[in-house]
């Protein structure tokens, strides 16, 4: 796992990025916030749409991190849950990559023209891929969508592309971490009966949730048992976006991505 220099990539410039092995003929690793042009306060490599930064600025990142990638990935409109989508089918196959984007957290390809994303500033990103089979996804696991069964979603979405269990390998990127992700106790007993790994205590000894050790249970629990993990926290690490961070400094922030393709 390396962070990749600046490079130009037909005639596009691409972004450092913190790459993940996902097996041969897999693309795939998590932005910083380094390498775009959006200004303060979503400086500067800012994926994500809605979040008040000017729709060109988003544009212009998006096309660095294809670039590097070697496709453009498509995203999901993220909303929790576990709802998993084909990414080479529906609803891009009539609108192309201007389609709407569907409301899932979870997308799935077996295309190598059609990479995926995930966006987050605090939730945990998860790759996927099947290198033997060609099949590759992603999930964005967030407290609800974790519980939900966003990973199941994910895992039996590309089992119904072809992959095959045996072959699955993950990679779980940086996310806010039990230390740090505060939550009431009532909430984390309620989140811990679903998902035990996830029980935890912040740093300075009040109830919490590790949602990053979740996802590694439950892609264990999956059968998904080749999974690398990004150790690095969002709420304390600058390199990431981080809405807990931001939130606690009354400001706005961006979203950086998981991306994944097959070559």
């Amino acid at each position: 796992m390396l962070d990749e220099p600046e490079t130009r990539t037909g005639g596009a410039v691409a972004p450092p990025v913190r790459v993940v092995d996902l097996g041969p003929g897999v693309r795939a690793g998590f932005t910083t916030r380094d390498g775009g042009v959006s200004a303060a306060p979503w400086d500067a490599l800012n994926l994500g749409r809605g979040v008040g930064d000017a729709p060109a600025d988003v544009t212009e990142n998006r096309a660095r991190v294809a670039a590097w990638l070697g496709a453009v990935p498509r995203f999901g409109r993220q909303v929790h849950g576990a709802v998993a989508v084909r990414a080479d089918a529906e609803p891009w196959a009539g609108g192309g990559a201007a389609a709407p984007e569907p409301a899932c957290d979870a997308l799935v390809s077996a295309t190598p023209s059609v990479a995926l994303g995930v966006l987050v500033a605090d939730c945990v990103p998860v790759l996927l891929a099947d290198p033997v089979a060609r099949v590759v996804a992603t999930a964005h696991a967030g407290r609800a969508g974790l519980v939900a069964g966003v990973l199941g979603a994910a895992v039996e979405g590309m089992l119904a592309a072809g992959a095959r269990r045996q072959h699955l390998r993950a990679a779980v990127g940086p996310a806010v971490c039990g230390r740090c992700y505060e939550v009431p106790a009532a909430l984390r007993d309620e989140v811990a009966a679903d998902v035990p790994a996830t029980w935890a205590t912040t740093s300075w000894g009040t109830p919490s949730l590790d949602l990053p050790a979740g996802v590694v249970a439950g892609l264990g629990a999956l059968g998904v048992h080749g999974v690398t993990r990004v150790e690095a926290c969002t709420r304390t690490d600058p390199t990431w976006f981080s809405h807990r961070r931001a939130s606690a400094a009354g400001s706005a922030t961006g979203r950086f991505a998981g991306v994944v393709a097959l070559r």
